[in-house]
């Protein structure tokens, strides 16, 4: 039985709404991995006090006064999301703030989010390379109106300005004309939703336009309970028909909305059998794999999944419409080829997707080495190349902790898959 944590995507906004509405809240089930202790280690910086209440509750509140008096660094470490986030939170949160972190996140791109805060008059300087973090920014104040933003790269850039804009001086209405992962904008106008702050959404084909009008942010009773991690969820998933076992995870709620979810329908369509209930979701090996032509862009943190299980599969798999990957925590196009072609698979590494050739026979040669794979400190890269593994075997994963960013169990959880 895979129980995977709670939801990487919904603690951060969980703990941002906290930071916006800048009143207690109390969290359950929020992810104990890297990322996350690092919003945690920001709300310390910011004055905030958090407390355990229990072994799956923390208890978030803000400290007293107009913010600090001098500057305040922040270290989002290698957390993407968080660096988003915060730039626009910044932005409506007295006091002023140096946002930083890893080599690596100095390199994500942050340029139009902060010039669409700028259009509405927030005060950000950039420290280092335009576009990118570290980056100073001077909150309190976020004016209303209507802005347009391009999330053709991240649809982060759209979450972050919701968010923010709910501690805004009068209404804003955002449009974003191109937006990827859209299902992770779902995801915010859900928990904006449980926070009593409900977002007006209008779509005209790709487009969506989104109205918000200020509000204090604020969950029922004060507590807010994080849902399981769809995206995590994957990993064990696709295990099961890569291996031939069989996995079945405990606390599924069919239709929800994150695009995750998808994955169990693109493994159906490979040969999985996948059957849903209310209480739990079993994946199992139903026979061999068959090839894909999938259009990823809705949910792009599931290419390397698909590309695990592509390895085996009937056929060449094609996977298109997910050039941002490139600019994830590794550049993840080419992070998969390369641990496919060491593995032994076939790869052809396009602009914007891979394209994948199946060998169903594919197993490591009896007393062969090991074969090292590489990480690129990337969680996804070992979670997907670990997967490979299974059934290929022969491979030793390097730097497998990285996977504490997102799934701390992960190890465990994957060794328990019945074959």
């Amino acid at each position: 039985m895979v129980e995977p944590p709670g939801s990487k995507s919904i603690s951060h906004r969980a703990l941002n709404l906290a930071l916006i509405g800048r009143q207690p809240v109390t969290i359950e089930n929020l992810l104990d991995a890297d990322d996350i202790s690092a919003f945690r280690a920001v709300l310390v910086a910011m004055g905030w006090r958090l407390r355990s209440v229990s072994d799956s509750e923390l208890r978030v509140e803000p400290g007293r006064g107009d913010g600090p008096e001098d500057a305040v660094r922040l270290d989002c470490r290698s957390a993407g999301t968080l660096l988003r986030l915060l730039v626009a939170s910044c932005a409506v949160t007295p006091g002023e703030w140096i946002l930083d972190g890893s080599p690596r996140l100095r390199e994500r791109p942050i340029g139009p989010l902060v010039a669409a805060l700028r259009r509405l008059g927030a005060e950000i300087d950039e420290l280092g390379r335009p576009g990118c973090a570290p980056v100073r920014v001077r909150g309190g104040r976020l004016a209303g109106g209507r802005v347009e933003i391009d999330a053709g790269e991240s649809s982060q850039y759209v979450s972050a300005l919701l968010m923010a804009a709910l501690a805004a001086e009068g209404p804003i209405e955002l449009l974003a004309p191109v937006l990827v992962s859209s299902p992770y904008v779902d995801t915010t106008l859900e928990v904006m939703a449980d926070f009593g702050a409900p977002v007006e959404v209008r779509r005209d084909g790709e487009a969506r336009e989104f109205r918000v009008e200020p509000r204090r942010p604020e969950p029922v009773n004060g507590r807010y309970r994080v849902a399981g991690d769809d995206s995590a969820a994957a990993y064990p998933a696709a295990a099961a028909p890569i291996s031939g076992g069989s996995v079945c995870r405990r606390g599924h709620t069919p239709g929800a909305s994150h695009g995750a979810r998808a994955v169990r329908g693109l493994l159906e369509r490979m040969g999985a059998s996948v059957r849903a209930t209310e209480e739990e979701i079993r994946v199992e090996a139903d026979g061999g794999l068959t090839a894909l032509d999938c259009d990823l862009s809705a949910m792009p943190d599931q290419a390397p999944t698909l590309a695990a299980a592509a390895a085996f599969a009937d056929g060449t798999t094609s996977i298109r419409n997910v050039a941002h990957l490139r600019i994830k925590e590794s550049d993840r196009l080419a992070a998969v080829a390369a641990g496919l072609r060491r593995a032994g698979v076939a790869v052809d590494e396009l602009t914007d997707g891979l394209r994948i050739e199946g060998n169903p026979g594919l197993v490591a040669t009896p007393g062969s080495a090991r074969i090292p794979i590489d990480t690129y400190d990337d969680h996804r890269i070992a979670m997907s190349m670990a997967l490979v593994g299974m059934r290929r075997g022969g491979l030793s994963i390097r730097h497998p902790e990285v996977v504490d960013k997102s799934y701390p169990g992960f190890w465990r959880e994957l060794s328990g898959i019945r074959r």
